[in-house]
């Protein structure tokens, strides 16, 4: 019975891991902290190890007689005062943790990095994972610390570390328990997105992502990484279909990214948390849409129905937040409404203005 060291398993697409490694037989051992929470783990056989992954010793003794690793821990924010603990977490921990692999002369390790790591596609387009990465003008702490982190992962294979890194896009499903990567949708049923702009986002299921990971370290080959997706969404569209499953309204005021550039400055500049960052702007404004082409054809993976996906996370929700939704009203506030009217209507003029005025040429 292999031995398997899991970071991360307490989590969201962790603890889905975790059942499948022990379905599959897996002697299994979980890092853990005082701050773990464990609801997802209940009726779970593990050996839970006591592990800060920034502190070398207790990697050492984590990784005593491990013979695979799968490395799913890392932080999703795009909060500004986590710049600093994005990078220590998924680029230091990340390079930590694997060095240490190496050492210990570990037979395979699966790495869970980010579609983000890959960067942006052009906008309505798709791409993979020959995508020449262009992401670092964006200046997203998140999506510089996934790059950077699998930099440290390609360091490490060419050192000799049997490394298979995965991809997962945005990853939706019941049972996030840290509301680390289903937070969009808890926030849309909690009115707190009070308007969108043009982008797009690739929605996956959990419980397909986890079946990624074993197949990864079943078939994948050492070195390569595994784009995880499933359906490509234009934001407008994503909430609309959110609206739909939930009877919450869909934001009505879509903005020019300039605009909302210009509002989350001014909100960051403000006293207290920012309902909105500049970071989640340029985040939303961007194309995250992807093709895994690859991970179906050389892993055999297949995602179940996207709709399925999205309708369990807003089941999920509902059952735990429900009470706070039905108090709402569902309907988008009327400040949010008059704004909308406001640009729509200044587009408007703008266009005909536009066909009116001369051209200067």
């Amino acid at each position: 019975m292999a031995k398997t060291l899991l970071t991360g398993g307490a989590g969201f697409i962790g603890s889905h891991v975790a059942s499948l490694l022990r379905d599959r037989g897996d002697d299994l051992r979980l890092t853990v902290r005082d701050t773990t929470r464990t609801d997802n783990l209940e009726g779970l056989d593990y050996e839970g190890v006591k592990c800060d992954l920034l502190d070398r010793r207790t990697v050492r003794r984590a990784l005593r007689g491990v013979d695979r690793v799968f490395h799913v821990a890392g932080l999703a924010s795009m909060r500004p005062e986590n710049h600093d603990l994005l990078f220590r977490v998924n680029v230091e921990a990340t390079r930590t943790l694997l060095e240490e692999c190496l050492r210990a002369g570990v037979e395979r390790v699966v790495y869970t990095s980010s579609a983000a790591a890959l960067g942006p596609s052009a906008p309505g387009e798709t791409v993979d994972e020959r995508h020449v990465f262009t992401g670092d003008a964006l200046e997203i702490p998140y999506v510089d610390a996934m790059r950077a982190g699998e930099v440290e992962a390609l360091r490490l294979t060419a050192r000799g570390l049997p490394v298979v890194t995965v991809n997962p896009c945005l990853t939706f499903g019941a049972g996030d328990v840290y509301g680390s990567s289903t937070v969009l949708v808890r926030r849309f049923l909690l009115g707190r997105i009070p308007g969108y702009v043009n982008g797009g986002v690739n929605v996956v299921d959990v419980g397909d992502v986890a079946r990624g990971h074993i197949l990864a370290d079943e078939r994948g080959e050492v070195g390569e990484r595994y784009i995880l997706g499933n359906r490509n969404y234009t934001l407008e569209r994503l909430f609309a279909d959110l609206s739909r499953l939930s009877g919450v309204e869909a934001p009505v005021l879509k903005l020019p990214s300039g605009a909302a550039m210009s509002v989350a400055r001014m909100l960051e500049a403000a006293p207290g948390q920012a309902p909105i960052t500049t970071d989640e702007v340029r985040w939303a404004s961007q194309w995250w849409t992807y093709r895994s082409t690859k991970a179906r054809r050389e892993l055999g993976w297949r995602p179940s129905p996207h709709e399925d996906t999205v309708e369990a996370t807003v089941n999920w929700y509902l059952e735990r937040d429900g009470t706070r939704v039905a108090r709402l009203r569902h309907s988008q506030p009327f400040r949010f409404r008059l704004a909308a009217g406001v640009v729509g209507g200044l587009e408007a003029v703008a266009g005909v203005a536009g066909r009116l005025l001369p051209s200067g040429r």
